[in-house]
């Protein structure tokens, strides 16, 4: 498992040429003005030095988690998702890493707050403990109609166009794993 996600790795290497300070002269200005709230920071930011929303944002999170003593570990993400009621869901989420795992060595998981994504060269699907009981595989298929199980993922995730739910072991059958591999392959 990698340590930072590529898309955040790239926006802190262009933050230099889009904002004019790296994150550490950020976090510096942030220590500066003695600011801990998010919505302060923001504030300072974004009003006093013109950075965009979405590096302001960055910008923020990623300060607030070093002063906190960094960002918590992955395990500690995938562990906080499947704590207390859904934890009858774990192994079912450990059975769809395997399955992803199997189909190359390129395979990345990265664990975010409420989802784990799947990637490739980028990303081609997640799981999420959507309730208690169902666990639910968002997937980027480009041009694939819903069917079956397949169905669009509608309002479930923006990122993903087709969702699959799962609540039992036997329901990551042949059909799920051929959708995972598919859109695996396309990315």
């Amino acid at each position: 498992m990698s340590n930072i996600d590529p898309q955040l790795q790239t926006m802190i290497d262009n933050m230099p040429e889009k904002t004019g300070k790296s994150l550490e002269d950020w976090y510096g200005v942030i220590q500066k003005a003695g600011l801990e709230k998010h919505g302060d920071i923001m504030k300072l930011l974004k009003g006093e030095y013109d950075v965009t929303h979405g590096f302001a944002n960055t910008i923020t999170l990623l300060y607030r988690q070093q002063a906190a003593g960094g960002p918590p570990a992955e395990e500690d993400l995938v562990a906080a998702q499947f704590a207390g009621p859904k934890a009858e869901l774990k192994p079912l989420y450990d059975q769809v890493i395997k399955t992803v795992e199997s189909f190359g060595k390129d395979v990345e998981i990265a664990p975010k707050k409420t989802y784990v994504s799947l990637r490739r060269s980028k990303q081609f699907g997640l799981v999420q403990p959507s309730t208690q009981t169902r666990l639910d595989i968002g997937l980027i298929l480009k041009d694939v109609e819903p069917q079956g199980r397949l169905e669009a993922s509608g309002s479930f995730n923006a990122m993903c166009s087709h969702r699959i739910c799962i609540e039992q072991p036997g329901d990551l059958d042949a059909e799920v794993k051929r959708w995972l591999k598919q859109a695996y392959e396309a990315a």
